[in-house]
């Protein structure tokens, strides 16, 4: 039996999606720039992706931009915005439990271009502390990013609340999230939420590698991170992946299509493994188990045997799981988001993160807790002490 319980590290596509993109490739393969009828076909599929998006976010199909995926997204809108506002301050903030692409240029920002970034503490459970993020906020802030969901440990963060007291302090002050880990999972609509920036990727709701989006309000003053032919307004030039944003407005489309039944099916999924992995003596589980926590992500640690090593014993058995986040590299290295949340030593090196899709079945479940059953005991029996 083949069992994949790595779908925030990607996902199978639809097959319709497939086949879109195949078609897209193969027959209708015009570049949109051109001025000719496989030009114009080309185009079509590209408004058609945005009219999608912006139907499901409820903004404007004119604030919707394509990337290369979430990393890139993030970058655009965290080193775009910062460039483009500094004459107002330079000062942000995000929590310390951030994906890497927005952590890391964060970093880049403070160590190479001279901004001042506070990092917000979490809590046991990973989520951001919103008193931290009031004192935090000076007329020198111009920019706050949180994400969504936590990509390890699955924690909804309370997006909403946080950008309601950055407005409420100063409503010029521009609110991102990295909602990749949430669009597919939740409704979300950034102008009722008080969103100026939203980042999503395609390959995270059953659609193509490659492509993201980032929505930016049409208030929002962003410099483009990449320089070229102009394309999309100027903010992002670049032959645009046509096959891809199709295959991204597909994949949404479907992905919201009954999506409470099916997150609600993941959801009973997820509290019935959490009851059999928890049979499992030095067990725990980081973050939410119930509706503070997203449908899909699981993150377990189990004492006494390296991630790593229990990884590739289930991968032996058809099983295929993270160690942490995918996002990173496929280099192991102790997660930054379990220190975050101050979890204990002999979890740190010892948790592995299994996250499931509208496609995951009981079956697979109960044939991973058993796999589980059998093989943790014998391998911490090896495991050196």
């Amino acid at each position: 039996m083949e069992v994949y319980l790595d779908n925030s590290a990607t996902t199978m596509s639809y097959p319709e999606v497939g086949e879109l993109v195949y078609k897209i490739m193969c027959r209708d393969y015009g570049n949109p720039a051109s001025m000719h009828r496989k030009g114009v076909e080309a185009e079509h599929y590209i408004r058609e992706a945005k009219e999608t998006l912006a139907k499901i976010l409820k903004v404007n199909a004119k604030e919707i931009f394509f990337t290369s995926g979430g990393t890139e997204s993030d970058n655009l809108a965290l080193i775009g915005c910062a460039r483009a506002n500094r004459r107002s301050g330079n000062h942000l903030i995000t929590t310390s439990i951030e994906h890497p692409a927005v952590l890391n240029a964060m970093r880049y920002l403070e160590e190479e271009e001279g901004f001042r970034v506070t990092y917000l503490p979490v809590d046991s459970k990973g989520k951001m502390k919103l008193e931290a993020l009031k004192e935090a906020l000076c007329p020198e802030t111009i920019l706050v990013s949180v994400m969504y969901v936590n990509n390890e440990v699955g924690t909804v963060q309370p997006v909403q609340e946080a950008a309601k007291i950055v407005k409420e302090y100063d409503p010029s002050i521009l609110f991102h999230t990295d909602a990749v880990q949430g669009f597919g999972k939740y409704h979300i609509y950034p102008k009722r939420m008080g969103i100026d920036l939203l980042t999503a990727s395609g390959h995270k709701i059953h659609g193509p590698k490659g492509v993201g989006l980032l929505y930016i309000s049409e208030k929002v003053k962003v410099h483009p991170i990449i320089f070229g032919g102009g394309h999309q307004k100027n903010i992002r030039s670049g032959t645009e992946n046509v096959p891809g944003t199709a295959g991204l407005g597909l994949a949404a489309k479907m992905v919201y299509q009954d999506m409470d039944m099916k997150v609600a099916l993941m959801r009973e999924l997820k509290k019935y493994f959490i009851e059999g992995i928890s049979k499992i003596e030095d067990t725990t589980i980081h973050g939410f188990t119930d509706e503070g926590g997203a449908p899909h992500i699981i993150s377990v640690g189990i004492a006494g045997v390296r991630s790593e090593v229990l990884l590739h014993a289930l991968e032996d058995k058809g099983i295929y799981v993270s160690s942490g986040s995918a996002c990173s590299s496929n280099h192991p290295a102790v997660s930054g988001v379990l220190k975050g949340i101050g979890a204990a030593n002999e979890y740190l090196d010892a948790t592995l993160r299994f996250s499931m899709s509208e496609f995951t079945t009981k079956e697979e479940i109960d044939y991973t807790l058993e796999t589980l059953y059998n093989c943790i005991p014998m391998l911490r029996k090896y495991t050196r002490h």
